[in-house]
């Protein structure tokens, strides 16, 4: 019997059979009609050699063809290798080495990147191509299709990290990793048949990818946005009647800053998630105005399934005065139901939970990966006993709720002082002319290295870094406020919506 994520599907086809299930654009489908569908899509896979355990990867944007792969490759106890489809061809090469698809879907605009990946690359997968009236292969004759039978704990997806920090790397997660994931995140979000999840983030990324296996648990509706831009987000939302999503930080700022913001309609949405990056709380606060229902930050990494943490608030802070629960649901967040976590300072003891003691954040639960493809020492590295490593540095205060202080790698030291990027980026977005803002190191002989800024200024704006300069000493110690500035059109980022500080300090 096939106890991983083909369950969800199978299970959902049956109790939610005649029940929405999927809106992309046009198309529009039932959970019955889902199921066959996918079985439909693992019959020709099967026809096409893909064998258990093989990777089957993926170049595609958010639609329909994501979430079926996602099942079919459940169903033959494949791993599904999502790719970012906003890779240069030789970094996608590279990926492709690493994991030696059997498979690689493609989707038809992005069939120029995909050839040019495969020429970068030692493998030679077949590609099995998807335009935009759907799938490119022989379906077989209506059947349910009997899957392979596969254990929980068996390698289910392959995702590779964004490469902030380098060479990007394959993290594994198990089929129960995933499940359990999606289960607490029912139980935390409270999530049910009558939600409408909208795929606005990019299914490659665990930003929202979570949420293909989590929606599907319930028997809810997803819905399906090709790519993300402001204006059709908001679209959607109306017209779809969307009640939940999960954004980057990047993303909620070009809505609440978009010209048409004042005039939406949003009253579906109950609770708006905002995941993947740091966020100021002067952007949380107007994307509570804009979308008037429940804001949740999270954080987390891909090699937790992603989530560590939600702000959601502990029953007895609920009835604290609005403007103290604003301060726990702008920050990072308690620990989510599926993980312990703990915060380690450099003697390599719990630091207090005082808000003040910064330490590493560890965590350790079903739904933290086994590690990374083929990289037994960087694996290694990455956990201390039991406990994974995250790399990211914060306090964490008496009811338990962290606040992320900086990626360790990203912490200014200059003049022997310590200077946390994000506190410095929390003050610029206060400034009314900034959209957007980075801080980072810049190496100097004398200090040893200079906070530095780059800014995007908001649509109609200009940016007057001598003006930036009086805000920010206006609200921080003068060693930590930025001695140079940049001033860009925009910051690069990942393709899930990161900031990509790498690239700024080169």
């Amino acid at each position: 019997m096939n106890e991983g994520l083909w369950r969800v599907l199978a299970d959902a086809r049956v109790a939610s059979a005649d029940h929405p299930a999927v809106v992309d654009g046009d198309r529009r489908c039932s959970y019955a009609e889902l199921g066959r569908r996918v079985d439909a899509l693992a019959r020709g896979l099967d026809e096409r050699g893909l064998r258990r355990g093989d990777r089957v990867a993926c170049l595609l944007p958010n639609g329909t063809e994501i979430l079926e792969l996602t099942f079919a490759a459940a169903g033959l106890a494949a791993v599904l290798v999502p790719l970012n489809t906003r890779l240069a061809p030789r970094e996608l090469g590279g990926i492709l080495d690493d994991c030696d698809p059997r498979l690689l879907v493609v989707h038809e605009t992005l069939l120029g990147v995909a050839d040019a990946a495969a020429r970068a690359s030692r493998v030679a997968p077949e590609f099995v191509l998807v335009d935009g009236a759907g799938w490119q292969v022989d379906f077989l004759d209506p059947g349910e299709f009997e899957a392979r039978p596969v254990e929980l704990d068996e390698l289910a997806h392959l995702y590779y990290t964004s490469g902030t920090t380098g060479r990007p790397k394959g993290v594994q997660l198990s089929g129960r990793n995933v499940l359990r994931h999606a289960q607490a995140a029912v139980h935390e979000l409270g999530l049910g048949p009558e939600d409408r999840w909208g795929h606005f983030a990019p299914m490659f990324h665990l930003a929202d990818a979570w949420a293909t296996i989590a929606v599907t648990l319930v028997g809810g509706l997803h819905v399906m946005l090709p790519s993300f831009e402001a204006g059709a987000a908001f679209e959607v939302i109306e017209r779809e009647g969307v009640t939940l999503t999960n954004l980057v930080p990047t993303m909620l700022n070009f809505m609440v800053h978009d010209p048409r913001a004042s005039t939406q309609r949003l009253a579906s949405m109950r609770r708006v998630l905002s995941g993947g990056a740091p966020i100021a709380p002067e952007l949380v606060r107007r994307v509570m105005e804009l979308f008037g229902c429940e804001y949740v930050q999270t954080y987390g990494l891909t090699e937790t399934s992603p989530y560590l943490t939600l702000s959601l608030l502990h029953p007895h802070l609920e009835s604290l005065p609005a403007e103290e629960q604003f301060v726990y649901r702008a920050k990072t967040g308690r620990a989510f139901a599926a993980v312990e976590l703990r915060v380690i300072g450099a003697d390599g003891v719990e630091v207090p939970r005082d808000g003040k003691a910064i330490g590493e954040i560890q965590a350790r639960g079903e739904t933290v990966t086994r590690g990374y493809w083929n990289r037994p020492e960087e694996t290694a590295a990455a956990f201390d006993g039991e406990w994974f490593r995250t790399g990211d540095l914060a306090t964490i205060d008496a009811e338990g709720y962290l606040e992320i202080v900086d990626r360790a790698k990203d912490v200014i030291l200059t003049g022997g002082e310590t200077v946390y990027s994000t506190e410095v980026e929390f003050a610029l977005a206060e400034h009314p002319s900034v959209l957007e803002a980075a801080v980072f190191a810049t190496p100097d002989e004398r200090w040893g290295e200079l906070v530095s800024a780059a800014v995007v200024p908001v649509h109609g704006a200009t940016i007057d870094t001598d003006a930036l300069g009086v805000h920010c000493r206006e609200r921080l110690a003068a060693y930590k406020c930025p001695r140079i500035w940049r001033v860009l059109d925009a910051l690069p980022k990942t393709g899930s919506g990161k900031i990509r500080k790498a690239a700024l300090r080169e």
